[in-house]
């Protein structure tokens, strides 16, 4: 795999929800800056995917499926990590769920509760044991994924927007808890981008998925490689002395 400028050479590097969109394109892109990548999704298949993709291009990455709502997953993904490369020292947690559509007043417990579980106790899991190895271990750099809903209301998606606005405020404790053990958090929020959940979105709630791709000023939607590019960004030393900043990725979305 060629390397561009080798900013992960030998690091290890875990990208949660690896198995597809952002997160597929963040582990490549880990890859071919020289990471040992760890790709992890919950769906193994899509996982393995990932860590083949890598492999073939002549890079170094591994797969681990887990579901980052459950706590015993995520322990055994980070501990994983660790054993098979020997540490770790970045992290992309990215892995999410859509949430359902609609008035706020229709939405029932059980797809609230799911959309919490995946999209913000998830990335809370992975902070705890990822800070939990790099404390003790030189420190490293984190990146929560949160979402431009994460930023602005998104009138129609109540649970989502909680979840990812929960995921900013997450991201901002943690910095101001953690940055004196050498550890750097941020987080990065997508717009519209095209990838597998926009287009769930699309088939659930067409008027929504087009209001949003109306109000971008640059006129369309991303690709997951520019996410994923803002993401290898803030993980990597160009970014050493950025922390608990939250990175707008939306074609400016967020101005209008």
């Amino acid at each position: 795999m060629p390397h561009r400028d080798g900013l992960f050479q030998d690091r290890t590097v875990l990208v949660t929800g690896a198995g597809s969109g952002i997160g597929r394109a963040a582990a490549v892109a880990f890859g071919a800056e020289g990471a040992r990548v760890v790709a992890s999704d919950v769906d193994p298949q899509a996982a393995a995917g990932t860590a083949e993709l890598i492999d073939a291009a002549g890079g170094t990455a591994d797969s681990f499926a887990a579901d980052v709502s459950a706590e015993s997953d995520v322990e055994a993904l980070i501990g994983f990590a660790v054993a098979r490369f020997g540490g770790l020292d970045a992290a992309l947690n990215n892995a999410g769920v859509p949430g359902a559509v609609g008035p706020l007043d229709e939405l029932d417990s059980v797809g609230w509760e799911r959309v919490q579980n995946t999209n913000l106790r998830g990335v809370w899991l992975c902070l705890k044991y990822e800070v939990g190895h790099m404390k003790n271990h030189g420190g490293g750099a984190i990146v929560n994924v949160s979402s431009v809903a994460g930023i602005v209301g998104n009138p129609g998606s109540a649970a989502y927007t909680a979840a990812k606005h929960g995921v900013v405020g997450l991201t901002r404790a943690a910095a101001g808890e953690y940055g004196a053990a050498g550890i750097r958090i941020n987080a990065v929020s997508p717009g519209l981008t095209r990838t597998p959940l926009i287009e769930g979105l699309k088939r659930d709630n067409p008027a929504l998925a087009a209001s949003l791709g109306r109000n971008i000023p640059l006129g369309r939607a991303a690709e997951p490689s520019e996410i994923a590019e803002a993401a290898l960004w803030l993980a990597s030393a160009k970014a050493s002395f950025v922390h608990g900043h939250t990175l707008v990725v939306d074609g400016g979305f967020s101005v209008l």
